[in-house]
C-alpha cells in the first residue's frame, strides 16, 4: 500500500500526528491556494443520505469572502476538519522521542477528501484567492481523519455540530472591533452612566432575575437606528459623540431608569411593569430620536423633556396593545411594533410621522 501511494502524485504537508478515539489523525498547515483542489465535492449530484455534510448555504459565503479580502493582515480562520477516503503516508522526522509524531503527511492527489466541518470556509477561500491572489500563500490548519466509510463521516459531522453554540449577539458586539455598529454600542456603553451600570454585555435576552435593564445588542440596534445606519455603514467620531449626547439626555428624562440605577426599584419589577424597560422601548427611542434630531436640530434636548409625559406603564393597555404588546399583554418584538411604539414617542415629542410610519399607523387604526 505504501509503495503504490509513493508511486502516485501526492500532496505533501508538514504535519503533527495524534490519536482521537483510538484512531490516528493529522493536523497540517495547508496553503490556501490548494484548498479548492483538496476538497472537491459536487453536492448537486449527491443526495443528502450519501453526503457527509449539509448543503452549502451560498448566502453565507460572500460575507466570509469579503472578510478575508478586506482584512488580509488581520483575519482569523479556524481549522477545517476533513476525512480522507483512501491511504495516507506519514513519515516521522525521527524514529523515537517526541519528534516521532512530527513529520510529512502524503495524500494521493486522486484521493477524495470530504469536509466534515468548514465547507463554507472552503468555498469562501476559493473565491477570496481569486480576488486577492496573495491570500493563496497563506495557510489554514486542516485536521485530517482517515475515512472509515460514509457512516463514520456523517457521524463526525453530527458530533462536530451537535455541541456548537453560536455566541450571543451581545458577546459578538462586545468582541467585534471591525464592525462600526459594535464600536458605536461599546462607545455609548462607556460614556452613558446609566447604560454602563444597567447593560448586560454577554446575553442577548435577560432572565427575570437579571440585575440589568438592557443588552448590548439592543443598545447597538437602537443606536444604529438613532443615527440612521444600516448594515456596515461607517460611523464617524462626531456621530458617536452625538449618540452619547442623545442617550444621556434620554436617561436624564427617565426617572425610572435612575430609580433602577440607585436600586430604589428592582430591574425585574421595572421590566414587569413598564414598556421602557424592554428592548422594544430602547429601539423605539432610537427610531424616534432619529427623526427628532433631523426635525429639531437646535432644540431636540428641550423636546426630550416630554418623555416624562408618556405613560410607560404596561397596565396602560389602551395605548400599548397592538404596539409594544400583543393582545395577550406580551411584549412584541416585530418591526411594525417598534415603529408603532416609536410613533407614541414621536407624538409626545412633537415629531411628525414619515410616509412609512403613517402607513403602519393607519393599518393599526383601520
Amino acid at each position: 500500500m505504501v509503495s503504490s501511494l509513493l508511486n502516485e502524485y501526492t500532496h505533501k504537508f508538514p504535519a503533527v500526528r495524534g490519536m482521537q478515539a483510538g484512531r490516528p489523525c493529522y493536523i497540517a498547515m495547508c496553503p490556501m491556494r490548494l484548498i479548492p483542489k483538496l476538497f472537491v465535492f459536487d453536492e448537486d449530484v449527491v443526495p443528502p443520505e450519501l453526503r457527509a455534510q449539509r448543503r452549502l448555504n451560498e448566502s453565507r459565503v460572500p460575507d466570509i469572502t469579503h472578510y478575508l479580502v478586506e482584512n488580509p493582515d488581520s483575519y482569523t480562520l479556524s481549522a477545517i476538519t476533513a476525512s480522507i477516503d483512501g491511504s495516507v503516508i506519514f513519515e516521522p522526522v525521527a524514529d523515537t522521542g517526541p519528534a516521532i509524531n512530527l513529520g510529512m503527511l502524503s495524500i494521493g492527489m486522486d484521493t477524495q477528501i470530504l469536509v466534515n466541518d468548514g465547507q463554507h470556509r472552503r468555498k469562501a477561500i476559493e473565491q477570496a484567492v481569486k480576488e486577492a491572489h496573495e491570500l493563496g500563500h497563506d495557510n489554514i490548519p486542516v485536521l485530517f481523519f482517515v475515512d472509515e466509510g460514509l457512516t463514520r463521516s456523517q457521524q463526525m459531522f453530527a458530533d462536530l455540530n451537535k455541541h456548537a453554540v453560536r455566541p450571543s449577539d451581545s458577546l459578538s458586539t462586545l468582541y467585534d472591533h471591525r464592525d462600526g455598529g459594535s464600536k458605536l454600542a461599546r462607545y455609548v456603553f462607556e460614556c452613558v452612566p446609566c447604560f454602563k451600570s444597567l447593560t448586560d454585555l454577554e446575553s442577548s435576552s435577560l432572565s427575570k432575575r437579571s440585575s440589568k435593564l438592557f443588552t448590548l445588542s439592543s443598545l447597538k440596534q437602537a443606536s444604529k437606528a438613532l443615527l440612521g445606519k444600516r448594515g456596515k455603514d461607517p460611523i464617524s467620531e462626531p456621530e458617536m459623540q452625538l449618540a452619547c449626547e442623545y442617550w444621556e439626555a434620554v436617561c436624564s428624562n427617565m426617572p425610572h431608569w435612575h430609580d433602577a440605577l440607585e436600586r430604589n426599584i428592582s430591574t425585574s419589577d421595572l421590566r414587569e411593569q413598564y414598556i421602557h424597560a424592554h428592548g422594544i422601548g430602547l429601539g423605539a427611542l432610537g427610531e424616534a430620536g432619529s427623526d427628532l434630531l433631523r426635525q429639531f436640530p437646535n432644540n431636540w434636548k428641550d423636546k426630550l423633556t416630554h418623555l416624562s409625559e408618556i405613560d410607560w406603564s404596561r397596565s396602560n393597555i389602551k395605548q400599548w396593545r397592538g404596539r409594544a404588546m400583543d393582545n395577550h399583554g406580551k411584549i412584541s418584538k416585530t418591526r411594525s411594533s417598534t415603529v408603532l411604539t416609536a410613533n407614541i414617542i414621536r407624538h409626545a415629542l412633537g415629531v411628525s410621522l414619515g410616509a412609512e410610519q403613517q402607513h403602519i399607523e393607519d393599518q393599526l387604526t383601520s
